[in-house]
């Protein structure tokens, strides 16, 4: 909630800080860690508003915090995030997380904006205003992500210009058409252009050598896509900004740990990117990476650097990062320092508590119709039989990333077939924004399911309604049951619906509390596991399935999409 910064205030802070006055909130006899030099400091931490007054000292204030046998270190930032993926509105996201020492999410509404344009962006804008975390956000530029798919909305420099001094703006979002950049489209050079003064978030897989220069040469400065430490560390060498990146997907944590060093880290910090409410409940947020870092043997001054100091520091974020007289209150507790356990979160002078949440003024849903689709039958997935072998999206756990396998599939009728022994299964994409009938058909590798079929309106970028399936009933049951829901995850077996999750905001978030997500999310899961689904997050994994920026093989309304050569897959005969 943004706070005011006048000439009383400052008389305040500096009265207070000076000892003068009592402050307006004191944490007594804390143990504060330095993201400075590592060194912890028995101290009173004095706060007026949302900024620390005073450190090193003791300090007087009707409000006290009993901080003996706990830790304070800078809040965490997450870089890199889209609260979509939570499932739930910015506001469940924020009684969530921030109880997680998540004080300042970065964010890019990408999802709703390919849904619903400048409308989602808005609404993201106005409950960043009342939240209490401090939801930072990055303007969508890659909307849609590629011309090959039916997006819900284009958004050009024009739609973005109006938010650009937005105060909760940073700059501009993800940009993930890294052809475009190479290519000097004149569309892509007016969105770079006019955020040059500012901040523009980097996304960038597997790019290197010259490439990775001239992409750089845009201004662009970050980049949460490195999912090897060879790719990390070329970037690093070249002046970007890691993000490492550990979401309910992506699993890059393992891979990147090895960069994470005395020298670097001032270079590399920390994202989800993508992260349910179920993972959130049983690993945590940023809380749970910091704790697998420390576990690897990385020194604690490194990892809560990289979560607080570097992060504000590549993002511009000058009044945060660091426990120091000036510096804005956000402040993580620990009950546990090398174990990273939150007992306390303070945002902005606020502790994060349930008076806290109450006081929010919660912004009224957008969205609630988004899904514009007409029924489907079994028949709409029929494949007719080819001579040639089939292309197979391979999907590999833990990544976005997938394989572009050929597959000899056994034919019928006329039509060709799953095959349950290469697990080979059919997926399509079902438009839902526009009522063009468009449905993208060919086949997946790696859900291990033989039979039953799941199906989201939740996928990236354009988020039509991705189905797998192992027959073509329980996909028109699947399909048909997200429509009827105006969006949300469904699991069907040959008779019908066994679990199902609405998402009505724009087909990418629910209307209730994120316990009420979490709880439907674990039914979904066991449903899709007695389908004989061997993926640890069925649902996730399918909504990148039509993400046709990500390499090597995706699937659009138009059809298999081969990412390398950036075109359609000719699926003749």
């Amino acid at each position: 909630m943004p706070h005011r910064h006048d000439e009383s205030f400052l008389d305040k802070a500096i009265a207070a800080g000076a000892g003068e006055i009592a402050a307006d909130l004191v944490i007594k006899n804390v143990q504060m860690f330095s993201v400075v030099d590592g060194s912890t400091v028995t101290t009173d931490i004095a706060i007026v508003g949302d900024r620390i007054v005073g450190t090193h000292d003791t300090y007087r204030a009707e409000n006290t915090i009993d901080g003996t046998g706990l830790t304070a270190v800078p809040g965490f930032i997450d870089t890199h995030l889209h609260v979509e993926s939570s499932l739930v509105t910015p506001f469940e996201f924020d009684r969530c997380v921030l109880p997680h020492g998540v004080t300042t999410a970065i964010c890019d509404p990408h999802e709703i904006a390919n849904v619903l344009g400048v409308e989602g962006i808005r609404y993201f804008l106005d409950s960043s205003l009342q939240t209490v975390m401090d939801l930072k956000v990055n303007l969508s530029s890659c909307v849609p992500a590629t011309a090959f798919e039916t997006a819900g909305a284009c958004l050009e420099i024009e739609d973005l210009l109006p938010f650009k001094d937005h105060s909760s703006v940073i700059g501009l979002a993800e940009f993930m058409n890294f052809p475009g950049v190479l290519a000097r489209d004149p569309k892509v050079l007016a969105k770079l252009a006019a955020f040059q003064d500012g901040h523009i978030d980097g996304h960038a897989p597997l790019l290197g050598g010259k490439p990775l220069n001239g992409y750089l040469a845009a201004g662009i400065r970050t980049d949460h896509e490195a999912t090897s430490a060879e790719e990390a560390l070329e970037k690093l060498s070249k002046g970007m900004a890691v993000l490492m990146r550990e979401g309910s997907v992506c699993k890059d944590l393992d891979a990147l740990a090895p960069i994470l060093t005395s020298d670097t880290s001032a270079f590399v910090a920390l994202c989800t990117d993508d992260r349910n409410p179920l993972d959130i409940a049983e690993e945590g947020h940023l809380d749970s990476m910091i704790r697998r870092l420390i576990a690897k043997g990385i020194r604690p001054l490194d990892v809560y650097r990289a979560a607080s100091w570097s992060a504000a520091n590549a993002f511009g974020l000058k009044d945060r990062g660091v426990l120091a007289p000036g510096k804005r209150a956000d402040i993580a507790l620990l009950s546990d320092f090398e174990d990273c356990r939150v007992e306390t979160a303070i945002c902005g002078g606020v502790v994060a508590d349930d008076a806290a949440f109450a006081t929010r003024s919660i912004v009224a849903p957008v969205g609630l119709d988004s899904v514009k689709a007409d029924e489907v039958s079994a028949a709409s997935f029929n494949i007719p039989a080819r001579n040639s072998e089939a292309d197979v999206i391979g999907v590999i756990p833990g990544k976005i990333i997938t394989e572009h396998l050929k597959r000899t599939l056994p034919a019928n009728g006329g039509k060709t077939l799953v095959d349950f022994e290469q697990d080979v299964l059919k997926v399509a994409v079902v438009e839902r924004h526009k009522g063009t009938g468009n449905i993208g058909l060919g086949f997946v590798h790696g859900f291990g399911m033989t039979q039953g079929a799941i199906a989201s309106s939740v996928g990236h970028d354009s988020h039509n309604i991705c189905v797998v399936g192992a027959d073509e009933a329980a996909m028109a049951y699947a399909v048909n049951r997200v429509i009827a829901m105006k969006g949300g995850f469904a699991v069907a077996g040959q008779d019908g619906v066994k679990a199902e999750l609405a998402l009505p905001l724009a087909g990418l978030m629910s209307l209730e509390p994120f316990e009420t997500v979490r709880h439907d999310l674990e039914d979904l899961r066991h449903a899709a596991k007695s389908l004989g689904c061997t993926l640890a997050e069925p649902f996730l994994q399918v909504a990148f399935l039509p993400l046709p920026v990500i390499p090597h093989l995706k699937i659009t309304d138009f059809g298999m999409f081969d990412v390398n050569k950036f075109e359609l897959v000719d699926q003749g005969s």
